[in-house]
């Protein structure tokens, strides 16, 4: 029975067939030829899967996110980073990868990410002289910061599946988020030092002033949203609906850059997104019941710890093999499906779950970025308009910066953990 529900996935997968067709699929099969197990069992599991609170959040946060990135947020971040950090050198691609750090803490999209500050950003670089290749994958892949900066859906989605505390989640992402972020400025830094670059301004305290007053509101919001979190004031639930209200009201009332129809077609397409998630939330639900009931992910267990390999040498073998996941399958599929598999081993092996689950969600966000089937990666070659042959080696140098990066967290797990004593 195991052999097939390791081989039937990947064959399906080959064929073409959707992830939450797959998943189905290799169930029921399983169900019928190997178990003794009532059919009605897999809409029980289903329904089951997607009947929780915290999934609330999941439509809320995609619908703020890409609300604020096209109600004129993203362009007010914009000019807010470049009044602190014009002076520095390559201070434009500094610029890019500082508003895609502020922008990770509204929206909870990668995605989104590209798209928005991409989308203001990349002109801006190609006119300053810099090349599709850096242009391109500095901006494609410093849109997985948004995976860890709170708020987000990956983290979301592993609280559900590993029951463990999203606010603690979210919490121990920020830390590593700003790990990455800063080895990606580090490059970024280098890059620009080795072409001779400089500033493109000194720092000047009326303009910071003017930038902020005039992106105040966009500033706010995640000040407003994280900070009700951790104070206690609302869930992380009700604070994804706080950010609707909120997003709302300051695109549409305060900047008045969007109308009710936009609106309207904005919360269609979260709509239609979330639909594509949860389909997929279901199917793995069923398939991760089935991996806990037929003993395969316990056997799983028991064969690592008997292999006698050291933690760090656990940690090494599923950094890889995340690392390889996230290479073709998206992020919200890979949290549900591996998480009751991995989170045995890595808590066999002495891994806090919290800090497992920022491991699992850095690696995952490195594959939103990596070669062939990276989800940034298409929606910047759509928004840049860039062939894939400037975009992968462009991504190259990013992702081993990424992977250094990765090493650090999972190696140092109180850049998971520190911040977690505040909160008790």
């Amino acid at each position: 029975m195991g052999w097939m529900m390791a081989l039937l996935p990947l064959v399906l997968l080959a064929l073409g067939f959707p992830l939450f067709v797959v998943l189905l699929a290799t169930s029921a099969l399983v169900l019928l030829v190997f178990m003794d197990i009532p059919t009605t069992a897999v809409h029980q599991v289903m329904f089951s899967s997607i009947d929780k609170y915290a999934l609330l959040a999941v439509p809320f946060f995609i619908f703020a996110g890409d609300l604020m990135g096209k109600g004129g947020v993203s362009e007010r971040l914009v000019r807010w980073v470049t009044s602190i950090i014009g002076g520095v050198r390559g201070s434009l691609p500094m610029t890019a990868l500082g508003t895609t750090t502020v922008f990770s803490a509204i929206s909870g999209s990668t995605a989104a990410t590209v798209a928005a500050v991409g989308g203001l950003t990349y002109r801006r670089l190609r006119e300053a002289g810099y090349d599709e290749r850096f242009s391109s994958g500095l901006l494609i892949s410093g849109a997985a910061i948004d995976n860890l900066i709170p708020p987000s859906i990956g983290f979301i989605l592993y609280g559900i599946a590993a029951e463990a505390s999203i606010v603690k989640l979210f919490a121990a992402g920020i830390l590593p988020g700003l790990v990455l972020a800063g080895a990606f400025g580090l490059y970024v830094y280098c890059y620009c030092a080795r072409r001779g670059d400089r500033g493109t301004a000194v720092f000047r305290l009326g303009e910071f002033l003017a930038a902020t007053r005039h992106g105040f509101w966009s500033i706010a919001a995640p000040v407003f949203i994280l900070g009700g979190i951790y104070t206690g004031v609302f869930s992380p639930t009700e604070a994804a609906g706080v950010a609707c209200i909120y997003a709302m009201i300051v695109v549409g009332a305060v900047y008045r850059e969007i109308g009710p129809r936009e609106i309207f077609r904005t919360a269609a397409r979260s709509m239609y997104l979330t639909a594509q998630i949860f389909v997929i939330v279901a199917a793995a639900g069923v398939y991760s019941w089935l991996l806990t009931v037929s003993g395969t992910a316990s056997a799983a267990t028991e064969f690592i710890n008997g292999l006698g390999w050291p933690s760090w040498g656990v940690l090494i073998a599923i950094n890889v093999f995340l690392l390889l996941v996230g290479m073709v399958l998206d992020t919200a599929s890979s949290i549900l499906v591996l998480t009751p598999l991995l989170l045995p081993i890595a808590s066999a092996a002495g891994v806090d779950p919290v800090h497992f689950g920022v491991i699992l969600v850095m690696n995952l966000s490195i594959g939103t970025f990596t070669p062939p089937f990276g989800i940034n990666i298409f929606v910047g070659q759509a928004v840049f308009k860039a062939p894939l042959s400037a975009i992968y080696p462009g991504i190259a140098p990013f992702i081993v910066v990424a992977i250094a990066a990765l090493l650090v967290v999972t190696f140092v797990p109180q850049l998971s953990l520190w911040i977690l004593r505040f909160l008790q």
